[in-house]
């Protein structure tokens, strides 16, 4: 009888791993078939300077996936910041962004928001020489966590809805570290379709990687941000932001990157300038 009841268990979790993805897919389906709020649609008229440019069947996807996106995450405002449809609509419209190639995944480690009304500061831990460790306070504009958890400065968010192009936005740069910790790991390298892919994008980004540390030690002009050069999990993110953001300058600069995380990501944001 024992084993029976363990062969049905087995039987009943073998099941659900089959079906539970299908059940998924259909639920975000459903989801995606609710009118889109005129609203919503207001706010990212008013804010997301790109989206009269996105063809129509790139708006329709994307108010999907922000549907989908505001149905299974949580917003929590921190030190008095009350949440608004703004906050969470723009928010939503921007890293959605990154999913318009249909990846079937909203960022499936993520569950929670939470949102500053400004810069905000975190007790950090750094070892300065051997055995000497030192504790500061460190002003920070956003943070992906590995668990999840995503932290933005609303401050910060609304600067760059006013200043896109510019190559800095904290929103695409926080949900690309979400997309390259979708394994667990933090190393600059998301979950690509083939194991041919990782060759390739082992190749590109470690030369582009060593290229923008290069330029910056030499004083060179460059395309993205030094902090591009912190580390290749910190490139993929800068590398994103400049992608979405600066595409012209990109292409022209670093043509292999640019159509790296064009593969990527499948959109092509030149035709959004």
């Amino acid at each position: 009888m024992q084993v029976l009841i363990i062969l049905l268990i087995t039987v009943l979790i073998v099941t659900w791993i089959l079906i539970s993805p299908i059940l998924t897919k259909q639920h975000h389906k459903w989801i995606k078939h609710i009118p889109f709020p005129p609203l919503w649609n207001t706010i990212i008229e008013n804010n997301l300077p790109i989206y009269p440019r996105l063809s129509p069947s790139e708006r329709r996807r994307l108010q999907g996936h922000i549907q989908v996106f505001l149905k299974e995450k949580q917003f929590i405002g921190c030190q008095g910041l009350q949440v608004t449809e703004e906050i969470k609509v723009i928010v939503a419209a921007i890293a959605c962004l990154l999913l318009l190639n249909e990846r079937g995944k909203y960022f499936p480690r993520l569950r929670l928001i939470l949102v500053y009304p400004s810069t905000y500061f975190v007790n950090e831990t750094i070892a300065t020489s051997n055995y000497v460790v030192e504790e500061k306070r460190t002003a920070r504009l956003g943070e992906s966590w590995s668990k999840d958890q995503l932290v933005l400065s609303w401050e910060q968010v609304k600067q760059d809805t006013l200043n896109w192009q510019d190559g800095h936005n904290v929103v695409l740069h926080e949900f690309a570290h979400q997309l390259d910790q979708e394994d667990g790991k933090a190393e600059g390298v998301p979950i690509l379709k083939s194991k041919s892919d990782y060759q390739i994008w082992a190749e590109v980004m470690t030369a582009e990687y060593q290229q923008l540390c290069h330029d910056i030690e030499r004083k060179k002009k460059i395309v993205m941000d030094r902090y591009g050069a912190t580390n290749p999990a910190e490139f993929f993110a800068v590398a994103t932001e400049t992608f979405f953001e600066k595409p012209q300058q990109l292409l022209k600069r670093h043509q292999n990157l640019y159509e790296l995380l064009q593969g990527y990501y499948q959109v092509e944001p030149m035709k959004w300038l």
